[in-house]
């Protein structure tokens, strides 16, 4: 076998990581044709091919490495040297922190999760910045208002036009208009360096298009979000989103991930986070698409926030899950869920179908309601910052991912999500009649599912969890199935005695049959938010909604699924778009 220098190595990696943004780019580039070609169906086929490729091409520049150096000599000392030349090539990148983390998962395929040491990994980056408050040129246009609002829009109608006429080209200039000074003041818009920063690239998403930008003036940021959609061949506004709360929404971790060209993240990201100051920078890389640098992102912000505290990781409040272990430190919105060694009893499942359960929910749309899941191996911490029920629970149900010495605690194998109040634990906290909301919300987190070929199992209370924007959204995946193979059967009818006094069912029940009528005393205990829900949401219990919803998927129908509130769409009458059922 010939031997492959450091140099070497370094460039194999960076062609790597070359070929897959190109790769990761072409299909970003489709999404404008998709969205004005209407192709739905397309767009989520290329939603989920571009997370898998990821994967795909670490796979191919490992085994390159391996069948042409061999491991035995891709030595840590070889390593060394090849990270310190292959941040001399890509330091003239425009995209080099995401370089730096297609290295780290070479080097954790090859070393089999080793301990990333700042010498053989990017630790921490070497290319940090924050851009927030300097100029965005470059990456965005600017509008100034200084002439009237009305001229501007009339510029940006221009600019970023599609290959579709708009629907009322007159009718959208004034809706935008209109939006801007329900949120911004007369004066604000007067100042003389009052301006529009849009980016200028185009975020894609499900049947929506999206112009991002920021309204500044005078010292103040506002953010500024207009959704546009197809309708029928014609473009038309579906909403303008200027409440920081709401735009923040629309980049939430239960959605899927933007479609949209960024040739520099983290200027983009340093842009989208003086609109959302709130938002996790990981969050951020995310969505739109960079979720294993969002991974990384996780990790140094976790390394820093350790730093910062001293609080411990204890047990995530709720009910203890039957496959999945989850701990959390108080003082960050995170959990960590472990598989456990031994499932429950009614958990007729094994470890690599729970690994597949939360890799389908990765690639599928989300529909703002099932929450995004990170997966990682070999995280370390010190021992000392563990609850010690903790490290006994972990000991007990979770040995196989987790090793423990006098001085590390190390996660084996995890995911962590973001953390939410679990909503049973919710309903017990919250006042009666604060209930109606969240439980109308609940209900409709069950149906938008289903609308999206999803069916999530097991839909009990402890199994959703309540965000700080009120919104239910469900985590808990071990028994997800794609609703199509679920058999929604009504409960025969007894025709004895017998069968109806018989304590166990006396009719045939098959592996994927279901029967909704159970429903409400499954998912309620408390007959007072059983008769609440009943009320609300009556289809859930009734078999033919359930089939009827699969012959509307079978048939080909994908329900539109946009991230901001029917009031933002109730404003712009004269669009034909059907009302969000959010």
């Amino acid at each position: 076998m010939r031997l492959f220098s450091p140099r070497q190595v370094a460039q194999t990696i960076l062609d790597g990581f070359a070929t897959y943004r190109h790769q990761f780019v072409k299909i970003t580039l489709g999404a404008p044709e998709r969205f004005t070609q209407q192709q739905w169906a397309e767009a989520q086929s290329a939603a989920a091919q571009r997370i898998e490729l990821y994967g795909t091409s670490v796979k191919d520049v490992a085994d390159t490495l391996r069948s042409r150096v061999g491991n035995e000599n891709l030595t840590t000392e070889v390593w060394r040297e090849t990270r310190e030349l292959y941040l001399s090539m890509i330091s003239e990148r425009t995209d080099p922190e995401l370089a730096e983390t297609f290295f780290n998962s070479i080097f954790g395929r090859l070393f089999d999760h080793l301990t990333q040491e700042s010498d053989l990994a990017f630790v921490d980056s070497w290319f940090t910045g924050d851009l927030r408050g300097t100029s965005s040129q470059g990456i965005a246009m600017s509008y100034s208002l200084s002439q009237g609002a009305d001229q501007a829009f009339d510029q940006l109608l221009d600019d970023y036009a599609f290959d579709l006429p708009y629907a009322s080209r007159t009718g959208m200039r004034r809706q935008l208009v209109q939006a801007l000074e329900a949120h911004v003041s007369q004066d604000l818009l007067a100042s003389m360096d009052g301006r529009l920063e849009v980016l200028k690239s185009v975020f894609y998403r499900n049947k929506g298009a999206y112009w991002v930008g920021r309204f500044v003036g005078d010292g103040q940021v506002f953010p500024w979000v207009a959704a546009l959609v197809n309708d029928q061949g014609e473009i038309t506004l579906d909403a303008v989103v200027m409440d920081t709360e709401q735009v923040s929404i629309i980049f939430s971790f239960t959605r899927a991930y933007f479609m949209v060209d960024v040739p520099m993240p983290a200027e983009f990201v340093d842009f989208l986070q003086a609109m959302m100051p709130d938002k996790a920078r990981h969050e951020l890389y995310t969505s739109i698409g960079f979720y294993k640098h969002g991974k990384t992102q996780l990790i140094r912000d976790l390394r820093g926030h350790l730093h910062q505290t001293d609080d411990q990781f204890i047990e995530a409040p709720g009910i203890r899950g039957l496959v999945m272990a989850v701990f959390t430190l108080p003082s960050l919105p995170v959990v960590f869920k472990l598989i456990k060694d031994k499932f429950g009893p009614s958990k007729m499942m094994s470890r690599e179908a729970v690994r597949r359960s939360y890799q389908l929910v990765k690639v599928h749309d989300r529909v703002g309601r099932m929450a995004d899941t990170q997966e990682f191996f070999n995280l370390r911490f010190n021992r000392d910052r563990f609850d010690q029920a903790l490290l006994d629970e972990l000991t007990a149900t979770c040995a196989g991912s987790v090793e423990i010495d006098q001085d590390e605690v190390i996660i084996k194998h995890c995911y962590t999500e973001r953390r939410m109040t679990p909503l049973n634990l919710w309903l017990n906290d919250a006042a009666i009649d604060d209930w109606e909301p969240v439980l109308d919300d609940y209900g409709w987190a069950i149906k938008q599912m289903a609308a999206a070929n999803i069916f999530a199992g097991d839909m009990l209370l402890k199994n959703f969890g309540v965000t700080r924007h009120g919104r239910v959204v469900f985590y808990d995946y071990d028994e997800i199935v794609y609703l199509t193979e679920v058999n929604f059967r009504k409960v025969p009818i007894p025709m004895t005695p017998e069968q109806e006094m018989a304590a166990e069912p006396w009719y045939s029940v098959g592996v994927n049959d279901v029967f909704p009528e159970e429903f409400p005393t499954f998912l309620f205990t408390d007959p007072k938010p059983r008769a609440i829900f009943q009320k609300l949401h009556p289809e859930i219990f009734d078999p033919k909604w359930w089939q009827d919803t699969q012959r509307s998927i079978k048939d080909g129908h994908l329900m539109d699924f946009f991230p901001y509130r029917a009031d933002h769409r109730e404003a712009f009458a004269w669009s034909t778009v059907d009302q969000d059922l959010s």
